[in-house]
Parts: C-alpha cells; structure tokens; sequence
C-alpha cells in the first residue's frame, strides 16, 4: 500500500474573537426591539392566507450568539402535509467588529450569508435594515 505524500497548505491564523461588551449587547437589543415591534411585526406579519399550502410568518425576534445578533422569522405551516408546524429562519446578521461597529449580512437562498455592509454604527445598521429589501424576512 502506497501512502499519500504530505503536501504544505499555507493556513493563515484566525482572527481573535471579540467578546461583545455589556453595555454594547444592550444597547442592540434594545433598538433591534424597538425596529421590530415598530417596523418588521406591522410590515411583515399578515393574517393566514386562505390557501392552506402557503406557510406564513407569525413571529419575528431577535437573539445573541456570540458576537453576532441574529434576526429570525417564524412561520406557520398550516398544510397537512409539513413535516413540522412550525420552522424558524435567520435573515439578517449584526457582526461585532470592535469600537461599536457592526457588519451586516442577509442569508442568501444558498444557506450562506453575504456581507454588504462594514463598520457602522448600531443606528446605520438598524436604519440600513428596515430601507434595504434585502434584510426583510
């Protein structure tokens, strides 16, 4: 049995990860509630389509993991053939970078997520989301 010759593969090091300061995640929550009590909830959760193959969204929120703050949808699946009720999805993404600064994104129809916007504040982020159809659920 032959074996593979080892080949050297450059792995640059990873960036540190940022811890998101208290007074920062707060500050988020605090206005990301506000976007979607005033904003997503009213424009975006409509009543049951008479259609009962059609899942429709009944919930928006958002939460932290890491040093990142997703926005979810939650949708109803009222067919008789679903495999669940209920399924949840993330569409948009804060990134902490540091000094305040978030990056957005918004996850694509491939499972991925794609940055379009850099280093700006929670207000420009939160004012990018709701004028930007890209970041709607």
């Amino acid at each position: 049995m032959k074996r593979r010759q080892k080949v050297w593969v450059y792995s640059p090091p990873k960036p540190p990860k940022l811890k998101v300061p208290e007074n920062i995640k707060a500050e988020v929550e605090t206005k990301a509630k506000e976007l979607i009590e005033s904003f997503l909830k009213p424009n975006y959760i409509k009543p049951p389509p008479e259609n009962k193959n059609f899942s429709y969204i009944v919930d928006i929120y958002a939460k932290w993991y890491r040093s990142y703050y997703h926005f979810y949808a939650k949708y109803c699946c009222p067919a008789p053939n679903c495999i669940s009720p209920f399924f949840e999805t993330k569409f948009t993404r804060l990134e902490y970078v540091g000094n305040g600064l978030f990056n957005l994104s918004y996850m694509r129809h491939t499972e991925q997520w794609f940055e379009l916007y850099t280093d700006l504040s929670i207000d420009e982020r939160l004012a990018t989301i709701k004028d930007d159809p890209h970041f709607m659920p």
